[in-house]
């Protein structure tokens, strides 16, 4: 072939998703110009990408996964873009914000902070400064992960958005975080969230004791075709999960859980009242 550009998928991280895009193109026979008709660009847009003279987009990732046939597979190039582009995060998380963002219900468990996709900025940015200081994160990376939030947040304002079920240990909302201004803001926000018709908002208190079934946070998510995903994570290392013997298990704790929780009326007036006492 004239002109082929031999391409080392070792190079970079946008090196290999070019390279392994041509692979599979190349396997169906396509020509760049023929797979740029499927995805609604040009070959030489493809030639960029694949060369890695050009980063591809998450629309372009997208379309590549639906003319390729690798939506929602480990393989898939939306997946591979996601871990490039947040390549600092906790492994197995890009990927499930990928599916997080076209669940149609998603059921959430925190411990110690408010969930993320629940933060106000000013909440999310004191996390991502504290971790600054400390010396985990750069000040750019902390931007970034903010940034990454609000994306998050945003996917999920849409004509018809997911049921959102949310129990949050007592300790979310007892401890301060970026101070008085930020903090009342943020349990204003939780009481404002309770009010959509779309939301559930439950606080599982201290005293459930040993009747918590979970000790680290735990993601739930409900696809359009009715299949689930689990997402759960230690300190260092997150995973995600569709195997239903693994999932099922979190789904039945998932109910015990919002079981020995408050109510959600309960739940609004117990952070309306630390909101009063916030010093």
């Amino acid at each position: 072939m004239v002109n082929r550009k031999e391409l080392n998928p070792e190079a970079s991280p946008q090196a290999a998703f070019g390279a392994r895009l041509r692979r599979l193109r190349e396997a169906r026979g396509w020509t760049q110009d023929q797979f740029a008709v499927l995805v609604g660009c040009t070959g030489r847009h493809i030639s960029a990408v694949e060369t890695s003279r050009k980063p591809s987009t998450l629309p372009f990732a997208r379309k590549a996964d639906g003319a390729l046939g690798t939506i929602n597979t480990a393989d898939s190039f939306e997946r591979e873009w996601r871990e490039i582009k947040h390549g600092g995060l906790l492994e197995g998380f890009p990927e499930y914000v990928g599916y997080e963002g076209r669940a149609v219900e998603i059921r959430l468990f925190q411990i110690g902070i408010i969930p993320g996709l629940l933060q106000t900025p000013e909440y999310a940015q004191a996390l991502a400064n504290g971790d600054v200081r400390r010396g985990a994160i750069t000040a750019e990376q902390a931007d970034e992960r903010v940034a990454f939030l609000v994306e998050r947040q945003a996917a999920l304002v849409r004509d018809r958005p997911p049921m959102m079920l949310v129990v949050m240990d007592e300790s979310c909302i007892r401890r301060p975080i970026g101070g008085h201004e930020v903090m009342d803001a943020q349990l204003q926000q939780l009481a404002r969230f309770a009010e959509l018709p779309n939301s559930m908002l439950q606080v599982a208190l201290f005293d459930i004791g040993e009747r918590r079934p979970f000790n680290l946070p735990v993601n739930l998510l409900t696809l359009p075709d009715r299949s689930m995903v689990a997402y759960a994570e230690s300190h260092a290392q997150g995973h995600v999960d569709r195997e239903s013997a693994a999932v099922l298990p979190l789904l039945t704790g998932y109910h015990q859980l919002q079981a020995e929780s408050l109510s959600q009326a309960y739940s609004v007036a117990m952070i309306n009242e630390v909101r009063k006492g916030t010093p």
